[in-house]
């Protein structure tokens, strides 16, 4: 069992562990961007932008993950983790809009009408007075989100054979065939995840705690 604890073999799924951050992080941050402009879009009362962002919203979030990983793929030829990015972005952007719009529509109405009547304009009350409370509202919800993302990251091995932490330990895999060694790996690759899934859980956990407090 110590011939599979080595340094190289600890390093190989580290490097894995950090493409499958790499991939999330770069999806989260940019579907948190683009999110959000769906979700104001969404959020007007009537409009050809309401309904371009309804539609994108359905239809991405109604169609499995997995096939967005091929189309983007298949169609536009994207080296793999280029791919597996602009894939993540796309479906986690109708996710994230869902949970950034029912921050928006969480802040007080009567706030909105005291800025009105303040005088401040439409924009100025969105980025002035909506949206600082709504991202502090929805940031549990987006770190929950976060860790949908990291878990299903391990699609990418399946469809691209993306090395990423799956695919790095499926790699190992094929090195030791002893069902013994097999669980242990598989069981390590089970506690990684659980470690990092969890650390991000008790963080939104805390970001919950404090928001409610206030």
């Amino acid at each position: 069992m110590q011939e599979l604890f080595t340094v190289n073999n600890m390093v190989f799924l580290l490097e894995g562990l950090y493409l499958t951050l790499y991939i999330s992080v770069i999806a989260i941050f940019l579907s948190s961007i683009f999110g959000t402009i769906l979700a104001i879009m969404r959020n007007q009362e009537r409009g050809i932008l309401k309904w371009i962002a309804t539609i994108y919203i359905e239809i991405v979030r109604n169609v499995p993950n997995i096939l967005w990983i091929f189309v983007i793929f298949l169609i536009f030829r994207l080296k793999s983790v280029d791919a597996g990015v602009a894939s993540f972005t796309i479906f986690t952007t109708a996710a994230l809009a869902e949970i950034i719009r029912g921050g928006l529509n969480s802040v007080a109405k009567g706030e909105i009408e005291a800025a009105e009547s303040q005088g401040l304009t439409n924009s100025q009350i969105m980025w002035h007075i909506i949206l600082p409370q709504a991202i502090r509202n929805m940031l549990p919800a987006i770190m929950s989100q976060f860790v949908t993302v990291i878990k299903d990251t391990s699609f990418l091995w399946s469809v691209l054979a993306l090395q990423e932490l799956l695919g790095k330990a499926n790699i190992l895999m094929g090195r030791y065939t002893a069902t013994s060694q097999v669980f242990v790996l598989y069981g390590l690759l089970a506690l990684i995840y659980f470690v990092v899934n969890f650390t991000i859980s008790q963080i939104a956990q805390k970001l919950a705690k404090n928001t409610r407090s206030r």
